[in-house]
């Protein structure tokens, strides 16, 4: 069966439910939006003409929107293509949502769920099998109207023409770049750069010891590897303390035996009590960095020295060459040993998730490009670092082979691209042709 998206029924009227409205209807598609009251009703209108940014482009746009509740209007549904439940991040609202619509939808709707993380397979167990069939995760990241990544996750029961309709609608229509990622947690784009933050963590706090300041290792953990310019902890200042805590929990529970991200789901010591005490981050005032006003007007930003535990002013990092490039990872001193262990071990890391959360290395590099803004996905960085470097520094530590890197090594291959990007090595050992963006 053929299926086409002309509406769009949002359920929750948040940021993200929001957001996917609002661009449905800045793309001229009708648009059911309900959320659980009519006040919740008027905050949600409210995001969709002012909020920072505005989810439509045009304020007449939002007149495409129909606005509800889900008491009243939830009947409604029957009247939508795709519906979209984009409530609080909790599994049994979710479950209890769609055991209310599923009766009330139309026979050949396409629905999903979108989260940043809960199993597809934990919010569809023991519903019927029509919802099993036609559902699929569509994983939106914030703001929806300006980053580019969409993940879509199919069920174990999910339909090919349901994921088809999907993808044709979200990036025919929407413009999203939309990678397919496989049920479990946390996806592909947050598995990997949740790995990155919370090691990274852990790795900084042994090379603070070893005399790398906090500025240089935020420095060295942006330009010089291709990632945007907040580095570590200026990222983790934007996220806050108490959702990477958080991520770290759900980790703790949903990591498959044998992980790699296992060690490293608890914040470290000193940093946990910067949680505690409500340091969290940019929402707070304070994290790892503050903005002090001074008596004259102007502004200066402090850094909290974790070896020190107070504050300090910010001293900005200078790296020179063997510290301003990718091949910092082969540097051998403090600050390139740091710069291998967290962004080798994410590479390394990424490079041993195929077929687990994708299926081939493009998808993965796509994710990490269009979601967290990085110059180049992890594949791209070992080509350009030189996979066979990469494996011989590796073998040479006495580490194990990560799976694509054994099949790379295996094929005889030299990169996991070839002909300018126009190929990609598979995890059989062949290069097939990359898929269009």
């Amino acid at each position: 069966m053929s299926r086409e998206i002309k509406s769009v029924a949002v359920i929750g009227g948040g940021t993200m439910g929001t957001g996917i409205a609002g661009l449905c209807a800045q793309r001229g598609h009708k648009v059911l939006l309900l959320d659980v009251s009519e006040e919740a009703v008027e905050k949600a209108r409210e995001r969709i003409l002012n909020g920072r940014p505005p989810a439509v482009d045009e304020p007449e746009k939002a007149d495409n929107i129909t606005f509800g509740t889900i008491d009243a209007d939830l009947a409604q549904i029957a009247n939508y293509d795709w519906i979209c439940e984009a409530v609080i991040e909790d599994l049994e609202t979710k479950r209890a949502l769609f055991e209310k619509m599923e009766p009330l939808r139309r026979e050949g709707s396409v629905i999903s769920t979108n989260t940043s993380g809960i199993p597809l397979r934990d919010v569809t167990e023991g519903l019927p099998d029509s919802l099993r069939r036609d559902i699929a995760v569509t994983h939106f990241f914030n703001p929806v109207k300006i980053m580019r990544l969409m993940e879509l996750v199919p069920g174990e029961d999910t339909t090919p023409d349901v994921m088809d309709a999907l993808a044709d609608f979200t990036g025919g229509v929407l413009g999203k770049g939309v990678v397919y990622a496989k049920d479990t947690v946390n996806f592909i784009g947050n598995r990997i750069g949740c790995y990155w933050m919370l090691s990274g963590l852990h790795y900084a706090t042994h090379a603070l010891e070893n005399g790398v300041s906090m500025e240089e290792i935020d420095a060295l953990m942006s330009g010089p590897v291709g990632l945007p310019p907040t580095g570590l902890y200026g990222l983790i200042d934007l996220i806050g303390l108490d959702v990477m805590d958080l991520v770290g929990k759900n980790l703790a529970v949903n990591l498959p035996d044998g992980d790699a991200g296992a060690d490293f789901v608890a914040l470290p010591v000193p940093i946990q009590g910067m949680l505690e005490r409500g340091q969290i981050g940019r929402k707070a005032g304070a994290g790892f960095y503050r903005m002090q006003k001074l008596d004259d007007g102007s502004r200066k930003t402090e850094v909290f020295d974790l070896t020190a535990g107070d504050w300090r002013d910010f001293r900005k990092a200078q790296l020179d060459d063997a510290h301003g490039s990718l091949d910092v990872l082969f540097t051998d001193d403090a600050a390139g040993r740091f710069a291998w262990q967290i962004m080798g071990g994410t590479l390394c890391y990424a490079a041993d998730l195929i077929p687990e959360i994708a299926d081939d290395v493009v998808n993965i590099d796509r994710a990490m490009t269009w979601g967290f803004a990085w110059g180049q996905g992890p594949f791209q960085m070992l080509d350009a670092l030189g996979p066979t470097r990469v494996i011989e520094k590796i073998e040479a530590g006495g580490g194990a082979l990560p799976k694509m890197l054994s099949v790379l090594k295996d094929a005889g291959a030299e990169t996991f691209y070839r002909n300018d990007g126009a190929e990609f090595l598979g995890r059989d050992g062949n290069y097939h042709q990359t898929p269009p963006e």
